[in-house]
């Protein structure tokens, strides 16, 4: 009889060892991040988040209210189960994380996946899940094309760039205190840039706004000289930054060195959110903004921000912030559609994230909900725009929302 129930339960993509009960099964999910290399801080940051949400899920929270399958312990349609979540390290190319996810679709016998951060890993290992027809949920991969390539089985719970763009657009025509109709757009040459350029070039088009700058830089370069001199040449308004962690941080170094700043810098969120660049050189940006998803100030209006940003801190020793907070509402996305499904087969997974309709008091995200159109992208997601006081991003917009009357601070200048 136990033979039995392994060989059913291995049909349902379910581990059970000898002996175990029905509340010891285990539902493995691939996650693939950048663990190593240059972004390793904000992938161990989204691994930290993401293994929350794990414990969320699989323990009982009954201080989550609202939030599905936080007040029991495990997946209640698929008798208690819990889910594993294993992890895989794109290193932050997309030729490892397209190996990645084979290697986890293959070995780990995984039966969804998350990730990938980057919008250029995201988008060559939801290729290998596409042909393979296992479901993919990504929570932080923003560049639109990503949903416009007729797949099936990849679902995004973020916004993407078009809906970035077009809230720092909102946010900049109520700015009074500075001219903001020059824009230079700093963006590194890979899938997540290039999209943040063309959604800018999308909404000044028919506008009193123009683009006076277009700065492609290659990911990871050892000087950002010849870059950061052709914005400052430009003379811009406004320049708008789509970096990475590392690059962020070269930028600011770099215009510090020059004596440069443009009256608004206004940051693709990215590398510009990430701790490890708010520590080492946020006392040099006080006033830099950037479009968000997240910020801790928020829980006056939505209060279950505050409990999972105090779970957060306790188990890594930081913050919430926009990357972490989409990472870990994209698994719990993905367990509520496999518990809805009550199967682990990849088809019942896709037809429940098909059929996904959270509202605003299920999630821990400051949205409408999570609601997929025909192309796979939530439809209830939007931006917030913060800016950087001391050692926290505090939300300008919109203006319902804000924390501080004097914020935005404009425009922007070096910290002495």
């Amino acid at each position: 009889m136990k033979k039995l129930v392994a060989v059913l339960l291995a049909s349902l993509g379910m581990a059970m060892t000898q002996g175990a009960s029905a509340q010891d099964q285990v539902i493995k999910i691939g996650a693939i991040y950048p663990l190593t290399g240059s972004l390793a801080s904000t992938g161990i940051e989204l691994k930290q988040a993401i293994e929350l949400a794990e414990d969320i899920v699989n323990k009982a929270h009954p201080e989550l209210k609202g939030i599905p399958l936080a007040a029991g312990a495990g997946l209640p349609h698929l008798g208690g189960a819990k889910i594993q979540v294993i992890f895989a390290d794109s290193q932050g190319k997309p030729d490892v994380g397209q190996a990645e996810a084979q290697r986890l679709i293959d070995q780990e016998h995984v039966v969804a996946l998350v990730g990938a951060y980057q919008s250029a890993v995201t988008k060559t290992s939801s290729r290998i899940t596409e042909q393979r027809q296992i479901p993919y949920v990504n929570g932080e991969s923003s560049s639109p094309d990503l949903t416009e390539r007729g797949y099936k089985w990849f679902f995004r719970t973020t916004p993407n760039d078009e809906t970035f763009v077009g809230n720092m657009m909102e946010f900049l025509n109520g700015v009074k205190q500075v001219p903001t109709q020059k824009i230079a757009v700093v963006y590194e040459n890979t899938d997540f840039g290039v999209n943040t350029y063309k959604a800018v070039q999308k909404f000044v088009k028919g506008t009193q706004r123009k683009i006076v700058a277009n700065i492609a830089y290659s990911a990871g370069s050892p000087s950002l000289n010849s870059e950061t001199q052709k914005l400052a040449a430009a003379k811009p308004d406004v320049a708008i930054f789509a970096s990475y962690t590392s690059d962020a941080m070269l930028f600011v170094r770099t215009m510090r060195q020059m004596n440069y700043a443009p009256p608004i810098m206004l940051a693709n969120d990215a590398g510009f959110i990430d701790s490890r660049f708010i520590s080492e050189v946020g006392p040099q940006v006080q006033g830099v903004l950037t479009r968000d998803v997240w910020s801790n100030d928020l829980y006056t209006a939505k209060p279950i921000i505050k409990q999972v940003n105090d779970m957060f801190k306790a188990r890594s020793g930081k913050e919430l912030n926009g990357n972490s907070a989409r990472s870990l509402q994209g698994i719990l996305v993905l367990a509520e559609a496999i518990d809805r499904a009550g199967s682990t087969k990849p088809e019942a997974i896709r037809k429940a994230l098909e059929s996904t309709n959270l509202d605003a008091e299920q999630i821990v995200m400051p949205w409408a909900g999570v609601q997929f159109d025909k192309t796979g992208q939530n439809i209830k997601g939007q931006g917030l725009i913060l800016q950087l006081e001391g050692k926290e991003y505090h939300t300008v917009w919109p203006t319902r929302y804000k924390k501080m009357q004097d914020l935005p601070k404009l425009p922007f200048t070096w910290a002495k």
